[in-house]
């Protein structure tokens, strides 16, 4: 068993690592473009999923604001819009699952603000709607996918797929991306001048 273990550990980490490898970092760097544009124009970081993508929103949303802040430098402003439970089921309840992050957005969202969908399949209908409803209200839209992008791809002014058929895989790359820009964005704010938001190179 310790044996039949070990190789399934090497197999899980190599098949991670060359996952994390054919990721286009082409597509990372413009999505760390949007999270700097946001900052630079005070505009508010909007997170949303299901699953175990609704808590990488949450756990995003605190890597941008807490993790990113520096003392006397104005803050990276981001929430999860998964973590309301009343609100959450009171949409539910009275219209439709399908519904819980589009009617949200439309009361929280403003134009030029960016909403970031995080979605394994790409497909899931709340986050479809959701990006809608972002696209109405004229905030940038991001989504953070897997498999083929699933119809986010065509909904999103950036998308970036994790090349791989693997949830587990999807995932795993989704947190390092996550960590990776909060990183990126902690030396961004880090670097502003007290006064003013800093510059994205």
């Amino acid at each position: 068993m310790t044996a039949d273990f070990t190789e399934r550990a090497r197999a899980y980490l190599a098949d991670a690592r060359d996952t994390l490898d054919r990721i286009p970092v082409q597509v990372v760097e413009k999505i760390f473009h949007v999270l700097c544009d946001a900052y630079r124009e005070d505009r508010q970081v909007i997170l949303m999923g299901n699953g175990g993508s609704a808590a990488l929103a949450s756990h995003f949303a605190v890597d941008l604001g807490k993790g990113t802040a520096a003392a006397g430098r104005r803050r990276l402003r981001a929430v999860s819009i998964v973590d309301n439970t009343p609100v959450m089921t009171a949409y539910a309840n009275d219209l439709s699952y399908a519904d819980v992050f589009s009617e949200q957005i439309r009361a929280l969202a403003k134009r030029g603000d960016v909403v970031f969908g995080i979605s394994g399949s790409g497909s899931s209908p709340n986050i479809l709607k959701g990006l809608a409803a972002a696209r109405e209200v004229g905030a940038t839209t991001v989504v953070l996918t897997g498999y083929q992008g699933g119809k986010a791809i065509d909904m999103a002014d950036v998308t970036l797929v994790v090349p791989s058929d693997d949830m587990q895989h999807i995932e795993d790359c989704h947190l390092a991306l996550t960590h990776l820009y909060m990183q990126a964005m902690r030396e961004v704010v880090r670097e502003s001048p007290i006064t003013e938001p800093g510059r994205c190179q």
